[in-house]
């Protein structure tokens, strides 16, 4: 059998080795008048697959940043990579910048066993605002111990290291763009010769201009055997920089520099190669074929680290936030107080964009907003929404921005993935009814007395409430209106009538009812009084007589038994005669005798005396 083919059986054999990495996601999206630039160099002294002499890395390196200054700055981010399993750690312009997030693949090579690689990037947007356009030196990337403990990496010549800054600025000249900021580790080698990302939340609304870019490690100029770079199935180039069969070459297309070495940075146009109302790239990398100079397989190793679009999409961005959510205890009603906000778009959110209240999948409400939401806008509302019995106290309430009710969205958006807030709602249980013991008081006239309404919180543990209330209905109570304003002496309206106490507590109120009766007391008789005008004591004064036992007959009589006055509630007695042969006559100083009737079955009658004295 020819070498050859022994060779390719040998590939074959190891094609089935695992490539591990994290895949590329999204990792942040702008919208709005924004675009990117990048700048970044490679510690390596030259491509490792061409100069073997080296194995080591360069201490630091350089790159210079120029954003126009009619541009503000956004958002940075530093990358860097190498071999290895990476260094946390290093130095920007001399500022130690600490590795958010560190990626990590493998190559397993047939000889050498697993082969690490690793990217880390950091947040150093505030750095870059502080210091803006300048010279920038990475240093302090350290990867020494692995060079020098792993052989493989400079024995396969996949040693490297370098870095990248992107910037993202906004700038009022340009169009209204969303740029899609994607990252993770996926590796191509001659293990895996083949690989498709996609990258979703993307729209596509007008594609003059598109533009997509990479930053990738460890690709060689000298090996393009079998490389493409293809987006929605067309191979794409940007030559004379980066040719169609040779994409990951050491290039950086933002200086037309060819010696960033095992490193691309590189921009290219895709409005050729991506549709109006795309919501998916699709990207496929290969490498690998048989080499003609040596008749055997050969491959580049190829490490792609983020991955950025940039395509006009002028369309809104709904979000929701509940602010805050009013249930009362009296009720099954909750009154939600939210937010719609279009801040992450390219357009205004159209009025009477739908809006749907759910609890589980049931729909409870709905409602629209009222307004056109520019960018960067909000919109405040409130809806009132009545809980149906079949859900229990205890229960997850959500709500939707641009949704009829029925799952369907009505507005085409950045994002639809966006639309939702919910939060845990726990209504109070119906307030309890309790009744306490009467109070009870002498009539003092017309069946009404005057109560000391606290009275009746001596019956209840008065720690399990902040406060407590009366209200002379329960309309007035559940309202919270025309609660009693002094209960301490408060004249009751009839007897047996009804007072509602309402108990708070934390989240909620009890509710404790209770009767102010009033009973007719026996009455105090005197045995005198002076009808003699001056103000005092002018009349026969029986105290809790009059307007307290309103049926009551009032009979006087002489010493000699005759009756001389016969009165009644409205009807006292001065003295004078009403009955016999001196009616309409005063009556003469001297004892005379009565005879009370209060027509009460609780009450007997009263007799007795009285003195008259002129």
């Amino acid at each position: 059998m020819r070498t050859r083919d022994l060779f390719l059986i040998f590939i074959l054999f190891f094609l089935h080795f695992e490539v591990k990495g994290q895949d590329i996601s999204i990792f942040q999206q702008f919208n709005g008048r924004y675009d990117y630039l990048a700048i970044g160099n490679t510690l390596n002294q030259a491509e490792n697959n061409i100069v073997g002499s080296f194995c080591e890395t360069l201490p630091s390196s350089q790159a210079n940043l120029n954003v126009d200054p009619a541009s503000t700055i956004i958002a940075a981010y530093l990358y860097w990579a190498g071999s290895g399993l990476g260094d946390t750690e290093v130095s920007f312009n001399g500022t130690q910048v600490t590795a958010e997030d560190t990626y990590n693949t493998i190559f397993t090579d047939p000889t050498f066993g697993d082969l690490n690689y690793f990217s880390c990037y950091a947040n150093i947007t505030n750095q870059i605002l502080t210091e803006g356009n300048t010279n920038y030196t990475l240093s302090d990337l350290d990867i020494s111990e692995t060079l020098a403990n792993s052989p493989g990496h400079c024995g396969r010549r996949t040693n490297f290291a370098g870095w990248s800054l992107y910037v993202i600025f906004e700038n009022n000249n340009l169009p209204l763009n969303q740029v899609n900021l994607f990252q993770g580790l996926e590796i191509i080698n001659r293990n895996v010769t083949e690989k498709t990302i996609l990258l979703d939340n993307v729209n596509v609304l007008d594609n003059d201009n598109a533009k997509i870019g990479f930053l990738a490690w460890e690709g060689d100029n000298a090996l393009n055997f079998g490389e493409s770079l293809s987006i929605n199935g067309n191979i794409i180039s940007n030559p004379p920089l980066n040719l169609s069969d040779n994409a990951f070459n050491g290039t950086n297309t933002f200086t037309n520099s060819d010696t960033f070495y095992n490193a691309d940075l590189d921009v290219y146009n895709i409005e050729n190669n991506i549709a109006i109302g795309d919501t998916q790239v699709e990207i496929k990398l290969t490498t690998g074929a048989i080499n003609p100079d040596t008749g055997g397989f050969s491959a580049d190793l190829i490490i792609i680290n983020n991955i950025i679009t940039v395509l006009n999409s002028q369309l809104p961005d709904a979000t929701i936030a509940i602010d805050t959510v009013n249930a009362s205890c009296t009720s099954r009603e909750v009154t939600i107080n939210y937010t719609i906000y279009n801040t992450n778009s390219t357009d205004s959110l159209p009025t009477n964009t739908p809006i749907a209240i759910f609890i589980e999948d049931q729909l409870i409400g709905q409602t629209e907003t009222e307004n056109s939401i520019p960018i960067g806008g909000n919109e405040n509302g409130i809806i009132t929404v009545e809980i149906p019995a079949t859900f229990l106290d205890n229960f997850l309430l959500i709500i939707i921005v641009d949704d009829d009710g029925f799952g369907n969205s009505t507005v085409i958006e950045i994002l639809e993935t966006n639309n939702t807030d919910e939060t845990a709602i726990t209504l109070s249980p119906e307030p309890v009814f309790t009744n306490l013991t009467n109070l009870e008081l002498c009539d003092i006239g017309f069946n009404t007395a005057f109560f000391n309404l606290n009275d009746a919180v001596l019956e209840i543990d008065e720690t399990a409430y902040f406060s407590f209330s009366f209200y002379e209905t329960l309309q007035d109570l559940e309202q919270n209106t025309n609660s009693i304003i002094n209960p301490e002496n408060y004249q009751s309206l009839t007897n047996s009538q009804s007072i509602y106490l309402s108990a708070e507590k934390n989240s909620c109120f009890d509710i404790f009812i209770f009767q102010l009766n009033t009973e007719n007391c026996p009455p105090h008789i005197p045995e005198g009084f002076s009808p003699n005008n001056d103000g005092y004591n002018d009349f026969f004064n029986i105290r809790g007589l009059y307007t307290v036992f309103e049926n009551h007959e009032l009979l006087i009589y002489s010493r000699y038994g005759n009756l001389i006055f016969k009165g009644n509630d409205e009807l006292k007695w001065y003295g004078a005669s009403n009955q016999g042969i001196n009616k309409g006559k005063l009556a003469p100083t001297g004892t005379y005798f009565y005879l009370l009737k209060l027509n009460d079955n609780n009450y007997r009658n009263y007799n007795g005396w009285v003195y008259l004295n002129r």
